[in-house]
């Protein structure tokens, strides 16, 4: 996952709110208003017992619950500092529970677990609409949409929508098939998913250009979608649950590559300091552990981190404080351009949960 949507945070001076809050509005929740209301409140409480300002209380509270549009299940991440909004983002599902924080550094990484797996998709919607099968005063009636998995749950992108004469559709699935081809080249979209009508969709997926074709997943159904939310969400959810990003998967190919040409030298939590110290990581693979407590010494810049405050004191650095270690890990990889693969245990089993893949370029001294 590349983390470059994060630069103009970090860019920012802190201290930061944080906060992550279940902003659903479904069927569940008699009064969803009223409920976010007073998650809010319990919230707003505990940044304040943090030290938080004023200023970036009231602007946390200018828009959480702003996503009132959006249906079904889902939350939001929100950040501030000095009284501003720095960057408010719609998580695809509720946080596992809704936190504040204010310190020096934003709590980052539970965002960035809600961003994957990051898959490029495309689905495709295909749907006979007449009083019998294909009798020729029907119409096919096509929906497309293109995003990234999971994101586009909360922030569907209708691409294409048509209702096409029956008797028209043999020439127009062609037509259709250069129209997705460029939605799908656009986002280099590594799943086409279709449902509809067996001979509806038949007959597209055989005008489908070749290498869209060779990527089609052909589901049954018509796949009916909530309104608002993304185009087929339980078959998505379905079909891409376990499943890692292409980009991801080579960067784990090349971890796993690396480790059998020099053992496991660049896994556990040290051997992955020493290399963001050094801006030498190309990628930072985690298991993720939200219930972590370990915390690490930090200074001003990005790859000023240690394990104790003695270690980074010993680099010249005079300005050190403790910070929880996924905060310091996220903003390290932001700071020196490096990438975050999160990667389930079940999957891969790191020691002490954490390895880096090494850009292999000398290192630079450190100041």
């Amino acid at each position: 996952m590349r983390l470059t949507f994060l630069e103009p945070l970090y860019k920012q001076p802190g201290p930061f709110a944080s906060v992550y809050l279940d902003t659903s509005r479904d069927s569940a929740v008699e009064d969803p208003d009223a409920a976010i209301e007073l998650r809010w409140r319990h919230l707003r409480d505990a940044l304040r017992s943090e030290g938080a300002d004023q200023g970036s209380v009231t602007a946390v509270a200018r828009v959480v619950g702003s996503d009132a549009d959006v249906p079904g299940t889902h939350g939001q991440a929100v950040f501030t500092a000095h009284g501003r909004l720095a960057l408010l983002d719609e998580l695809p599902a509720p946080p596992a529970r809704d936190t504040a924080h204010f310190g020096p550094l934003p709590d980052t990484m539970p965002l960035l677990v809600q961003h994957t797996p990051g898959i490029p998709y495309l689905a495709v919607r295909v749907h006979y609409r007449g009083p019998h099968s294909t009798d020729a005063t029907g119409n096919v009636r096509i929906d497309a949409e293109a995003g990234i998995w999971p994101l586009t749950k909360v922030t569907p992108e209708h691409l294409l929508h048509e209702e096409i004469p029956v008797t028209d559709w043999l020439h127009a699935a062609g037509v259709i098939g250069r129209k997705l081809e460029g939605h799908a080249r656009g986002i280099d979209a590594e799943a086409v998913v279709v449902a509809g009508d067996v001979w509806a969709r038949g007959i597209l997926v055989h005008r489908l250009p070749a290498f869209l074709r060779r990527q089609v997943t052909p589901v049954e159904g018509v796949g009916e979608s909530q309104p608002g939310r993304a185009l087929m969400e339980r078959r998505l959810e379905s079909l891409f649950s376990g499943l890692m990003a292409a980009h991801d998967r080579a960067l784990l190919d090349a971890l796993l590559a690396q480790q059998a040409r020099d053992g496991a030298s660049a896994e556990d939590l040290p051997a992955a300091i020493s290399a963001l110290q050094r801006g030498r990581v190309k990628a930072l693979f985690l298991n993720n552990h939200p219930e972590s407590t370990l915390r690490l010494w930090v200074g001003p810049e990005p790859g000023q981190l240690a394990l104790t405050e003695q270690e980074l004191r010993s680099y010249g650095v005079q300005d050190v404080r403790e910070e929880r270690a996924d905060a310091a890990l996220t903003r390290a990889l932001v700071g020196t351009k490096a990438e975050l693969v999160v990667i389930p245990e079940q999957r891969l089993q790191l020691r002490e949960g954490v390895a880096v893949l090494l850009r292999y370029t000398e290192p630079e001294s450190r100041t």
